[in-house]
């Protein structure tokens, strides 16, 4: 499995995370297709690198998938990357928590990351190779007070993870997922608005009681992520598999 020369599919590849990724990757000499449902920071992601190309495309909606594989697979070749990284997070205590935030965020996170990732297995089974990285979150390994629905949905992709991993086992395909604690992005930003707008505190008095949960002290960084997603989709981790990788400075 070389990542150079192959064709990689990242979603919510725009902004954060997804972006770092695909940058990282893009760098590495792959052929990156990102998506989301807005245009303005996809282009934006791929202003001036010709390795990474837009899609527009909604996870949640099998027909919209289909479309994405169809679109970028018919000029790039077969993806043999999939790194399903869209999603969203809001916080409720669990008793006022409607079943349109439940259903919104299970379809986005866990429902659109296995709608990602459907589409490519014939294929990467039949060319006997490909590699599966799931961006779960800390969240996916343990509890967290007022994101039950987030909680739920992260432990659900490590499951995914896991599941496609022992399916997958002698095929050639490796499925692993990253489990970040808070990184530095657009989503971190929110949460700590939300916290100031719910509680009052200030801005610095959110971030400082976000980071408490890092022993290391400090939020994580999208390149740390994408790195090891790197690392996860070359020839070296051939053998690792079915791995929830947490980067969150030592939280248990």
């Amino acid at each position: 499995m070389k990542i150079a020369g192959s064709h990689a599919l990242v979603t919510g590849g725009g902004t954060g995370v997804g972006r770092a990724i695909a940058e990282a990757l893009a760098k590495a000499g792959a052929q990156v297709t990102i998506c989301g449902r807005r245009r303005e920071p996809l282009e934006a992601a791929a202003k001036g690198n010709p390795n990474i190309h837009v899609e527009l495309a909604d996870v949640t909606d099998e027909e919209s998938v289909a479309q994405l594989y169809k679109n970028a697979e018919a000029v790039r070749g077969p993806f043999s990357i999939i790194v399903p990284n869209a999603g969203i997070a809001e916080s409720a205590p669990a008793a006022k928590t409607t079943l349109e935030q439940w259903n919104r965020i299970i379809s986005i996170n866990l429902t659109g990351a296995f709608l990602t990732v459907r589409p490519a297995l014939s294929g990467m089974t039949k060319r006997g190779e490909g590699r599966i990285v799931f961006v779960a979150s800390i969240a996916g390994l343990v509890g967290g007070a007022y994101i039950a629905p987030y909680v739920a949905s992260k432990h659900g992709v490590v499951g995914l993870a896991k599941s496609l991993a022992i399916e997958l086992a002698k095929t050639g395909v490796t499925s692993n997922a990253v489990c970040p604690g808070f990184v530095e992005t657009e989503m971190l930003h929110q949460s700590v608005d939300n916290i100031v707008a719910k509680t009052g505190r200030s801005a610095d008095e959110a971030r400082a009681n976000l980071v408490s949960g890092n022993p290391q002290g400090r939020f994580i960084q999208p390149d740390e992520v994408a790195d090891a997603v790197l690392w996860l989709c070359g020839e070296g981790a051939k053998s690792v598999n079915g791995q929830a990788i947490a980067l969150s400075g030592g939280m248990p």
